[in-house]
C-alpha cells in the first residue's frame, strides 16, 4: 500500500527547503572562509593607509587618498577595490557551488525525493546564492566602516563634485552604494548557478564561472571592443562612484542595473530549464 504525507506535510517541506538551503550555504566552512577574507581586505588597505600615511599631498589618487581625512571614504573605496574582481569571484564561487556540489557529494539525490519539485528546490538555492552575494558586500561595507572609524577621523564628506553634505546623509550614500553593488553581484550569482545546473563538477563550476568573469573583464578593458561593452553583465559595475556627486547621477547606474535584470533573467530561465529537464539524481 502507497503511504501517503499528511496533508501540509508537503507545504511545510517546502517552507523548510529555503531555510535549509541558506543555512548550508552559510555554514560551509568555504563559504565562511571567504567571508573572512572579505572582511580582512578593509583591514588591510585601512592599516596600509595608515602606514605608508597615504593622503592629501603625500601622492595618493582618488578615493584612498580622501580615506585618511574622512574614514567613511574606506567603504567607497575598499567596494571599488574589491568589485572588479574578489566580490564577483567570491560570489560566483559560491553560486557554482550549489547545484554542482549537491551532484558530487550525492546530496542531490536525497533531496530530489522529496516531494517538493524541482523548480522550488531551484529556487531555494537561487535565494540561498542572492542572500550570499548581499552578505559578502555587506561584509567588505561593514568591515571597512568599522576599520575607518577605527582608524581615521570620521566627518562630513566631500564628495567628488565638490559639495560637501552631513555625515548622516553620507551614511545614507554608503547604504545605497551597498545596495548598487550587491545588486549587480546577485546577477553574478545568477549565472553562477545556471553554469552550476551544467555539470556535476564543483570544479569545473567554478572554472567556468571564474573563466566567464575574468573573460568579461578582459572585454571590458579592451577599447577596440567597446562596441560590447554595454552588453557585459560587467559592465559599469563601478558606476557607484556617480552616488558621490551632487546631484546623485543615476543614468549608468540605472543601465547597469537593467543589464544585470536582464541577465538574471536569460541565466535563470536557462538553469531553470536545465535543471528540471536532467536527470542530476544519477
Amino acid at each position: 500500500m502507497r503511504l501517503r504525507a499528511r496533508p501540509g506535510t508537503t507545504r511545510r517541506r517546502w517552507g523548510a527547503i529555503p531555510s535549509i538551503e541558506l543555512a548550508l550555504t552559510f555554514r560551509r566552512r568555504r563559504n565562511q572562509l571567504i567571508l573572512a577574507v572579505l572582511a580582512l581586505l578593509p583591514v588591510l588597505v585601512g592599516t596600509t593607509i595608515r602606514v605608508a600615511g597615504i593622503g592629501a599631498g603625500s601622492g595618493g589618487t582618488g578615493m584612498l587618498n580622501q580615506v585618511a581625512g574622512n574614514g567613511l571614504f574606506l567603504v567607497f573605496a575598499s567596494l571599488a577595490l574589491t568589485v572588479p574582481l574578489f566580490l564577483p569571484v567570491a560570489v560566483g564561487a559560491v553560486a557554482a557551488d550549489q547545484v554542482a556540489g549537491d551532484a558530487a557529494d550525492g546530496t542531490l539525490r536525497t533531496v530530489l525525493a522529496w516531494p517538493v519539485g524541482r523548480s522550488r528546490l531551484l529556487a531555494a538555492k537561487l535565494l540561498a546564492a542572492v542572500a550570499y552575494a548581499v552578505a559578502a558586500t555587506f561584509t567588505v561595507a561593514l568591515s571597512a566602516l568599522a576599520t575607518g572609524a577605527a582608524l581615521f577621523p570620521m566627518r562630513d564628506v566631500t564628495l567628488l563634485s565638490g559639495a560637501t553634505i552631513p555625515l548622516g546623509a553620507a551614511f545614507g550614500r554608503a547604504l545605497l552604494i551597498a545596495l548598487v553593488v550587491a545588486g549587480c553581484m546577485a546577477g553574478v550569482a545568477v549565472i553562477g548557478l545556471m553554469i552550476s545546473t551544467l555539470t556535476d563538477s564543483p570544479a569545473t563550476a567554478l572554472a567556468g564561472t571564474v573563466g566567464l568573469i575574468v573573460a568579461a573583464e578582459i572585454v571590458g578593458s579592451v577599447p577596440q571592443l567597446g562596441g560590447l561593452q554595454p552588453f557585459l553583465f560587467s559592465f559599469d559595475w563601478l558606476a557607484f562612484a556617480d552616488l558621490l556627486r551632487t546631484p546623485m547621477y543615476w543614468g549608468t547606474i540605472t543601465h547597469s542595473l537593467w543589464v544585470q535584470a536582464a541577465y538574471a533573467v536569460i541565466c535563470g530561465s536557462l538553469a531553470w530549464a536545465r535543471f528540471t529537464s536532467r536527470d542530476l539524481a544519477v
